[in-house]
């Protein structure tokens, strides 16, 4: 019997990326928006004190107390800037927007160019939590990187024209600052490479890995 695990958000994309992990392991994945309910952003330290928020307000909202509930939050942290936006990430992208991080990077350049490139680091950050009826289980995931210098227009969403992923070494993992690895976007940003090169770098992947890791650990496999 497959289960059914509710995922709440509002992107399509980010619904179609669950589905693709945890159909294998039989899941079924529905995108949760309850009709005249807000979920609203908690203020918090982490980002998983915000899924965990997320996960509270909207359990009550699943059609059967046997379906599973997934949230999934994620956060840029710029190095320079103490890590803002970090988990203001969502209201810091309303207000600024993308070229709004820039702005305030540019006030921080350095003509040395190790300096600059300091200045310029950054990594995504996300958390999926899920609700199994009884407990919440995390994944968590890091994307190293940095930031670009101009906004990128592509496929991407939230800051993603503006991030430069590290690259990975054969094993998938990310690279120091200037070391080639076997998988690179040569200096593109996540706005201007598809959805399947992004998903081999994506916070959002390894923090959705790590969670299916759980699960089957739980399932006995």
């Amino acid at each position: 019997m497959t289960t059914k695990i509710w995922f709440l958000t509002g992107n399509h994309g980010k619904v179609a990326e669950a589905q693709h992990h945890l159909r294998p392991l039989g899941y079924e994945v529905i995108q949760l928006m309850p009709d005249g309910v807000t979920i609203t952003e908690p203020q918090a330290d982490t980002l998983r004190e915000v899924a965990l928020s997320k996960i509270e307000q909207a359990k009550h909202h699943l059609p059967s107390e046997d379906d599973l509930l997934l949230v999934e939050d994620a956060g840029l942290f710029v190095d320079a800037l103490d890590d803002f936006p970090g988990v203001y990430s969502s209201f810091v992208l309303r207000t600024l927007q993308c070229s709004g991080i820039l702005r305030l990077l540019n006030h921080l350049i350095s003509e040395d160019p190790v300096q600059s490139a300091k200045v310029r680091s950054a990594r995504f950050e996300a958390v999926a939590a899920l609700w199994d009826g009884s407990e919440v289980i995390f994944g968590q995931g890091v994307c190293p990187g940095s930031i670009a210098y101009q906004v990128t227009e592509g496929e991407g969403f939230g800051f993603d024209p503006i991030f430069i992923p590290s690259d990975l070494d054969e094993f998938g993992e990310p690279l120091e600052p200037g070391n080639y690895g076997v998988l690179s976007t040569h200096g593109a940003t996540f706005g201007a490479v598809g959805q399947e090169i992004k998903e081999a770098f994506s916070h959002r992947t390894r923090a959705l890995d790590d969670l299916i890791r759980q699960l089957k650990a739980n399932q006995g496999q």
